[in-house]
């Protein structure tokens, strides 16, 4: 919601993810949250470090997604039914294709990533973990999309 927890996280794991792939040329990777809370913030400090300890650097600072976002990118993922919801909400006018992770992943895991905030360290493992199990998922996505080149 705030973008400083799973958001930023999935933007971090999914750049080196595709730049892992060689496609960082074909693909913008950015987050936003649906509120503006934290606008200007980094990541929480917790993701920060939990990221940290996979080898990943979240460098993105806190935005509120807005109707523009939803014509620049072809695909929007979002954490949650809720946050789905109110980028549904923008999206009436945008082109983008709107998913949720989940739909990225086996039925093993939640339709919905739970938001660590206010949990322990385990809960930011398993967002990190629900992110770099969709990050294949995500990138055949937007394989099969029109891009530009």
């Amino acid at each position: 919601m705030g973008n400083i927890c799973r958001s930023p996280a999935a933007e971090g794991i999914f750049r080196q993810f595709v730049e892992g792939r060689g496609e960082s040329h074909r693909i913008e990777i950015d987050s936003a949250g649906t509120i503006d809370y934290h606008t200007g913030k980094t990541a929480d400090p917790r993701m920060l470090a939990a990221a940290s300890d996979r080898g990943y650097t979240l460098i993105s600072r806190a935005r509120q997604v807005n109707r523009n976002d939803l014509n620049e990118f072809d695909l929007i993922v979002a954490m949650d039914r809720n946050n789905r919801t109110d980028i549904e909400m923008l999206s009436r006018l945008g082109t983008a294709r709107l998913h949720l992770l989940s739909d990225f992943l086996d039925d093993d895991y939640p339709v919905d990533v739970p938001d660590p905030y206010y949990g322990g360290a385990q809960g930011f493992e398993y967002v990190l973990d629900m992110i770099e199990a969709a990050c294949p998922g995500v990138l055949d996505e937007l394989l099969n999309l029109p891009l530009d080149e």
